[in-house]
């Protein structure tokens, strides 16, 4: 037997963070060791954290992270441990992301990507070259200070594996596990065993089963121990890296580590057995026919043993059944961690939230809820990094921790309920409910005298004093009323985060947190420059129907039992005066409904859908319930209101990205914020198929039926 004992690890990393990110690397080098693994691997980019954009194109970046991999292996941490380190790194002219092997205080060989993630949130081939020569290893000089520390001139460069005494490792980054030929497969025929991934994955709902089955499938049909590492927490971005660092063994999971988790350094081991991995390969033919005429991959001889032989005191990692958490615990625990990171590094002393009782700011107030229980269980378990910065983010005196979490809530949230005239007295009690639930400082605020001195100022300039649409008034001069009460609340908002912690004798400021949901975002359900307009948004890329379904979850699970009622009640703005014959409802004010919304959305952004496409699918998914007339009416209303609206986009405020069809504008979804709202060519082409359709008297049958709702006034939602 071939024993040989491995280690992998999630990393909380910081961009541009070198003394952070290089004590975490020792301290997994470090535990490691201590578990008795020879090879240790660590998350892409480790060094410099994954997240620098152009602070890649700065030459002090590469030099930096040159200058904190000599200091690494100037020390024991590489004596005895195959270490896989990423770092960005210069060659002639160009940039690389590469991984660095090292062994025994030397670098064994430098593997540059060679498939770089360019599409969503990554935009790699931005700041990185990729490798191109495939046929072989090229010399590469080691900077001088480096060479000269080391007595080392310099080392492999390229695409190939480090051939042991005993077994083959090869490196096999990120994004080139999921290219249509992935070097794995390759590898595999020239008997490598062992394939280490380092990756920067991001969190989004639902994904990890993808990555996990990619995994597996590498492994099932070549064999090979895959080796998977990942950044873990929010690295300076919008990104949350969900760590999940893992073990795959000939198809099987032997080890898993979290995927979401306050700590800074996660280490996983798993102990194999190699000969398993010669046995699987052994017994596929047409695995044996192909690698008898492979393609030759370079490699480099490391006169090294690895494995350990048969000794029963070794006790060989078995599969395990693999862990995933459900979407609702995905918002929990991912934005929550977010949270986290954001206000431990920010320099902040805690957050503020518009809390108005309704299902969006009531979801936020929930996750920070339970980032708050996150931070007192980690301190209960032992966590001396997680105690020290509640610690100095709660001021808690000499000898004091937080031990509760609605103590320490009290400590670092305020939330603030802005009443008007329009606003019910359910929602205010839902809100005063909630708030004590969780534990936050909460104030309820009255901004009637504030709207009707700015009404009295605009009367006394013009003459002329706006009234509600139930009142008679003009479209106009709803929306204006509307648009006035939500920046008034967004200036009390950034106000009370300033001040407030002044009142109370607490040093530094407190961070605005947004409630909008990724429809919002995508229909500009909201004013521009409102409560939308806050520091961070954890919930801006998250659906309302994944929202409603995490409420009924968190009502339970988070012990918050009011979220129960909140999710139960009609989604409304409370803008507009409430009659007895008339109540605002968000989905008639939109014209459509929330789950419509996630079907135009993902059909937008996931499927690449223009109008038209949108139009020709969705005659599939709903004709059952609707004729194409109708099908048209609603693509047309979407459309408009979207372009209308995309110039909102361009000030949202940064959200926890979640969703795949989100409508973010800065780094996730570059479209232009100026249309054409009419969409002249796309609607005449849409007008010419549903004269078409009707006039051949077309039956489409319904492959997933959606709700209809009437086009209300499509007003923007101004709420909180």
């Amino acid at each position: 037997m071939r024993l040989l004992k491995v280690a992998t690890c999630n990393l909380n990393q910081w961009a541009m963070d070198f003394d952070c990110n290089v004590k975490h690397i020792k301290e997994s080098i470090d535990e490691a060791k201590r578990a008795g693994a020879v090879i240790r691997l660590g998350p892409e980019l480790e060094i410099s954290g994954y997240g620098c954009e152009d602070h890649f194109l700065e030459l002090d970046t590469v030099t930096h992270a040159w200058e904190c991999l000599k200091d690494i292996l100037l020390g024991p941490w590489t004596d005895g441990i195959l270490c896989s380190i990423g770092m960005p790194v210069i060659k002639d002219s160009e940039r690389y992301n590469c991984q660095i092997m090292c062994y025994n205080r030397k670098i064994i060989m430098i593997r540059p990507k060679m498939w770089l993630a360019n599409d969503g949130n990554y935009r790699e081939l931005r700041w990185f070259t990729a490798w191109k020569l495939k046929d072989k290893l090229v010399d590469f000089q080691l900077p001088k200070d480096v060479a000269e520390a080391l007595s080392q001139t310099s080392v492999p460069f390229g695409y190939g594996y480090i051939q042991f005494q005993d077994t083959a490792v090869a490196a096999e980054v990120c994004e080139e596990l999921f290219t249509p030929i992935p070097p794995h497969a390759e590898l595999a025929l020239n008997g490598v065993e062992v394939f280490m991934n380092a990756s920067g994955s991001h969190h989004q709902l639902r994904k990890l089963d993808v990555r996990l089955r990619a995994f597996i499938g590498a492994t099932h049909t070549r064999g090979g121990v895959y080796m998977y590492s990942n950044h873990q927490g929010c690295d300076g971005g919008r990104l949350y890296y969900d760590g999940c660092a893992c073990v795959v063994v000939n198809g099987d999971l032997v080890a898993q580590g979290s995927q979401f988790s306050l700590k800074d350094v996660e280490v996983v081991v798993a102990h194999v057995d190699l000969d398993a991995v010669a046995s699987l390969r052994g017994s596929i033919s047409s695995f044996q026919e192909q690698a008898s005429y492979k393609t030759k991959v370079p490699s480099v001889a490391a006169p090294y043993s690895l494995c350990q032989s048969f000794n029963l005191k070794i006790s060989l990692s078995s599969p395990l059944e693999i862990k995933y958490h459900c979407a609702e615990e995905e918002i929990a625990f991912g934005p929550g961690c977010w949270l986290w990171d954001y206000l431990r590094r920010s320099g902040a002393s805690g957050f503020l939230l518009p809390l108005s009782g309704g299902a969006d700011s009531s979801s936020v107030a929930a996750i920070v809820g339970c980032m708050c229980q996150l931070v007192v269980k980690e301190i209960a378990n032992g966590d001396e990094q997680v105690k020290a910065d509640a610690i100095r983010i709660g001021h808690y005196a000499d000898g004091e921790l937080p031990t509760d979490s609605r103590e320490f809530a009290r400590r670092i949230f305020y939330t603030v309920f802005m009443g008007s005239e329009n606003s019910s007295e359910e929602t205010r009690t839902r809100a005063k409910v909630l708030a004590h639930e969780i534990g936050s400082w909460h104030l309820d605020v009255s901004i009637d005298g504030i709207v009707s001195a700015l009404l009295s100022l605009f009367q006394t300039l013009t003459g002329k004093r706006p009234r509600y649409k139930v009142d008679g008034g003009s479209n106009i001069e709803n929306l204006g009323l509307q648009n006035i009460q939500a920046r008034i609340r967004m200036v009390l908002a950034f106000m009370f985060a300033s001040l407030l912690p002044w009142v109370h004798s607490k040093p530094g400021f407190y961070l605005v947190l947004g409630s909008s949901n990724v429809d919002e975002g995508l229909r500009g359900y909201l004013t521009k420059y409102d409560c939308s307009s806050a520091d961070i948004n954890p919930i801006g890329s998250i659906s309302k129907m994944d929202l409603r379904a995490f409420l009924r979850w968190a009502s339970t699970h988070l012990s918050y039992s009011s979220l129960a009622d909140i999710e139960a009640a009609p989604p409304t703005a409370e803008l507009e005066p409430i009659r007895s014959n008339y109540s605002q409802l968000d989905e008639v004010d939109m014209g459509m409904t929330y789950e419509e919304l996630s079907v135009y959305g993902r059909m937008r952004k996931i499927f690449r859908c223009g109008p038209v496409s949108m139009f020709k699918n969705l005659c599939y998914r709903w004709g059952a319930k609707l004729t194409p007339s109708e099908v048209a009416e609603k693509v047309k209303h979407f459309f408009k209101y979207y372009s209308i609206n995309r110039h909102k986009m361009t000030v949202l405020t940064p959200s926890y990205h979640a969703e795949s069809y989100s409508p973010e504008d800065n780094r996730f979804d570059l479209r232009q914020f100026l249309y054409n709202s009419r969409w002249p060519y796309q609607f005449r082409k849409i007008d010419k198929l549903v004269e078409e359709l009707n006039g051949d008297g077309i039956a489409i049958k319904e492959s997933s039926g959606m709700g209809v709702v009437a086009a209300g006034s499509g007003n923007p939602k101004v709420g909180l």
